[in-house]
This record gives C-alpha cells, sequence and structure tokens, in this order.
C-alpha cells in the first residue's frame, strides 16, 4: 500500500495540509505518515546552548498524537496513520525518510498567515520542490481536498520525451480519475509547428488519457497560469522545476510569488528522473 508523508512543523498551514493529505489518503486508499523534523539548535556564541531534546522529541510526539487523532475522527479508523519524529536538518531529514517510504507523495503545507508560518514555504518548502525527487504538493491555507478532476500540466513543449515524468502523471490521472489539461507555459505562437511537433509527441506518450491543451499568451506567465488554474477548476497544477522558473520565483519577493502565496490551488512539484543525473 502506498504511504502518503506530512511533513510538519504544526503550524495552522502544516495542519490544514494534514487534513489535505488524509482525504487524498483515503481516497486513493493510501497510508499518511506525519512526519515532524526538530532542528538541531545552532549557537553562534561561545556558550553552548542548553537543550533539552528528550523533552522535544516527547512534546513532539505528543502534538502528532493530537493531529492524528483529529485526523482520524474525521476520516475514521479505516485510516492508518503512522507518526515519526527526527532530529537534524529538514531537507536531509525528509529525503533520507522518502528513499525508505518511496512515498506516493509529500505533503507541505505551503504558507500561513503568520511571518513564521511564511517561513516555511521560503525555505523549507521551496528548497524541497527544487530538489526533492519524490512528488512533493504544496497545499495552500485553507484549500480541502474533494476530489481532483481536473489536473494541469505546466509545459513548454521543449523535448517532452526528455523532460516531462510520463509515467508519474499516468498515475496521478488515473488515480483520481481526472482530465488532463496541458498548460503552454512558452512565449512561442500557438500555431508554431515544433510546438505543434511536441504536443502531438505529448499525446503519443500519454496516449489514452485524452488531455486538452491551453496556449496562454502573456508576458506575466507564472501569473496567467495561477490565474488560468482558478478559473478553470484545476484542483491541482503540475510544475516541473528542471524546466520552468516557476519554482525560482516562488524563492524571491515578487508579485508572482505573492499570487502562488494566496493561490487556492496546490501546486505539486514532479521531477524527469533522468534530468538529474
Amino acid at each position: 500500500m502506498q504511504t502518503i508523508i506530512v511533513a510538519t512543523d504544526f503550524s495552522s498551514a502544516s495542519c490544514g495540509a494534514a487534513e489535505y493529505a488524509a482525504d487524498m489518503a483515503v481516497a486513493i486508499d493510501a497510508n499518511l505518515l506525519l512526519l515532524h523534523i526538530i532542528a538541531y539548535p545552532f549557537s553562534y556564541t561561545e556558550i553552548p546552548l542548553m537543550v533539552d531534546m528528550d523533552g522535544l522529541r516527547e512534546d513532539a510526539q505528543e502534538r502528532l498524537q493530537i493531529i492524528k487523532e483529529k485526523l482520524l475522527k474525521k476520516a475514521g479508523d479505516g485510516l492508518n496513520i503512522q507518526l515519526e519524529t527526527k532530529m537534524g536538518h529538514f531537507f536531509s531529514e525528509l529525503q533520507f525518510a522518502c528513499e525508505n517510504i518511496k512515498p506516493y507523495a509529500v505533503v507541505i503545507g505551503s504558507q500561513g498567515n503568520s511571518a513564521a508560518e511564511r517561513f516555511l514555504f521560503g525555505s523549507h518548502a521551496a528548497y524541497a520542490m527544487k530538489h526533492l525527487v519524490w512528488p512533493l504538493i504544496t497545499v495552500p491555507p485553507n484549500a480541502t481536498f474533494s476530489s481532483i478532476k481536473k489536473i494541469g500540466l505546466a509545459c513548454d513543449f521543449n523535448n517532452v520525451s526528455h523532460t516531462i515524468p510520463v509515467a508519474e502523471i499516468k498515475v496521478l490521472v488515473n488515480d483520481f480519475k481526472a482530465e488532463l489539461h496541458v498548460i503552454n507555459i512558452g512565449k512561442k505562437e500557438a500555431f508554431n509547428p515544433e510546438i505543434i511537433f511536441q504536443s502531438s509527441m505529448l499525446e503519443q506518450l500519454i496516449a489514452g488519457l485524452k488531455p486538452v491543451y491551453h496556449y496562454i499568451d502573456n508576458k506575466n506567465t507564472d501569473e496567467s497560469i495561477i490565474a488560468f488554474t482558478e478559473k478553470n477548476n484545476i484542483g491541482l497544477l503540475i510544475v516541473l522545476p528542471k524546466r520552468h522558473g516557476l519554482i525560482d520565483s516562488l524563492i524571491h519577493e515578487s508579485h508572482t510569488r505573492q499570487l502562488v502565496l494566496h493561490s487556492h490551488v496546490p501546486v505539486m512539484a514532479l521531477h524527469f528522473q533522468q534530468a538529474l543525473d
């Protein structure tokens, strides 16, 4: 049985992401792992910090148990939820957990209302979206999982056979019985012969999914994608970090970043494995 990992720091954003992940796990009959990573304390003075790590671990386990009970009350005892607390660097421990579990997806809250909660997205989540090879979903505040009827794929139609993780996309579309909407994020004309060729190749690669193609002609490409997903009720937007500048823009202060942070559409980062060599 597949497992969905939820990385939580107990912020309201991450707790909302846990509820989203639990509903998704029920929908696809998957297990759920609630993971909290306690960062090692760093001291910038000659005086060592005295930190009760055992106490932090016990407190974390208690808080994870509270989240588990809340999720089970909503989802029922049919949902299998495991709890795990790790100590170390966030990304390293998350990556290690993924290598052991091989999750269906990792779910993280995208951001919250406070400065402390927004920091999670600005550092941990954004870095993980760029570097974690396992599927990663960032869930915006107040987003709820009911069903994913439409999945959007932001694609620049550049060498699709060597840049798009077709197998993972097929699994997602089939698991949720969703429509696939391919969104051209390039600035080429819609009738450019290369776009026609690459879109035809993509259709062959994902034969049977019957994707719907959309072409966005706007200088503010990322903003247009987010606006498109919200207007067309896209339930999940797939981005390819190695191909698209959207993830880079999330790390910096920009109007695009604010749009994504306030979007009601969960964003999934998928990596083409061979492109990581």
